[in-house]
């Protein structure tokens, strides 16, 4: 990516798959009137010299995309399939009639794309009804960089536990999530970036997610000059309370953060 280009990421969600407050519960943070504490479903949207990139879709996208006045979106980036990250690709469909005709693209890896043919069936078929989502399904391959609408990035690979699944690199920008492990070829791509965002559950050990002692290990072998951690629980606590090394951040819904 050329030097000078402008990028914002505005953190859509920074919640894990239940979200916070999480339903049924009524602990400090779900009854928090913060409200950085009250988290959406993970999502992102990267802005790079006036092109918008989503980064996942899930669940809660529709209520997230309305309350920052409906931006345009140029392309879709996955990073697996779980729910909590696909959920609301149907909500794309004011996306997905573009002036010149073209499908909205959706970039991922190959068994995300099988698992959303799988899922959204009606928007495979030969014949699409009026109104169905019409998306273009692009695959992308691990260290291969690929080019959405000028801009470049990088799917980097890491383990949801026994998933493989992907990150993105997008010039000093490092967009991690769901990570449990990182392979060291991945961490060298990313060692030393500018802004890392990252996930870190809760407290205690997890099987598929990283902690916040982990998540900050990692940070420490990548030295970012900033971190931001994201997909968080209600168990990591009330925002004002979390005490964190210097340049490292809990993120919350809403913010904009300046690449």
């Amino acid at each position: 990516m050329r030097e000078g280009r402008k990028m914002t990421l505005t953190m859509l969600g920074t919640g894990t798959s239940t979200g916070v407050p999480q339903v049924g519960c009524s602990c400090p943070v779900c009854r928090s009137t913060d409200p950085r504490d009250n988290r959406l479903r993970t999502s992102a949207l990267l802005c790079v010299d006036g092109k918008h990139l989503l980064i996942d879709c899930g669940p809660d996208f529709r209520q997230q995309i309305l309350r920052i006045g409906s931006p345009a979106i140029d392309a879709l980036l996955v990073t697996h399939s779980h729910y909590d990250h696909v959920g609301g690709i149907d909500d794309l469909r004011p996306y997905c009639y573009r002036p010149d005709g073209s499908f909205f693209p959706i970039y991922c890896q190959s068994d995300v794309a099988r698992d959303l043919r799988e899922r959204m069936p009606y928007c495979f078929c030969e014949k699409l009804y009026p109104g169905v989502p019409r998306i273009r399904l692009e695959e992308i391959l691990p260290y291969t960089p690929f080019s959405v609408e000028g801009v470049e990035v990088e799917a980097l690979p890491v383990m949801h536990y026994r998933l493989p699944i992907v990150g993105f690199k997008i010039g000093s920008l490092g967009y991690v999530t769901d990570c449990k492990t990182m392979p060291e070829a991945t961490l060298e791509r990313l060692r030393a970036i500018d802004t890392l965002v990252i996930n870190a559950l809760h407290h205690g050990p997890h099987l598929s997610h990283m902690n916040l002692e982990e998540a900050l290990a990692l940070i420490s072998k990548i030295n970012p000059r900033r971190a931001f951690l994201i997909h968080m629980s209600h168990n990591m606590g009330l925002h004002r309370d979390l005490k964190l090394p210097d340049g490292v951040e809990m993120a919350y819904d809403g913010q904009e953060i300046e690449i």
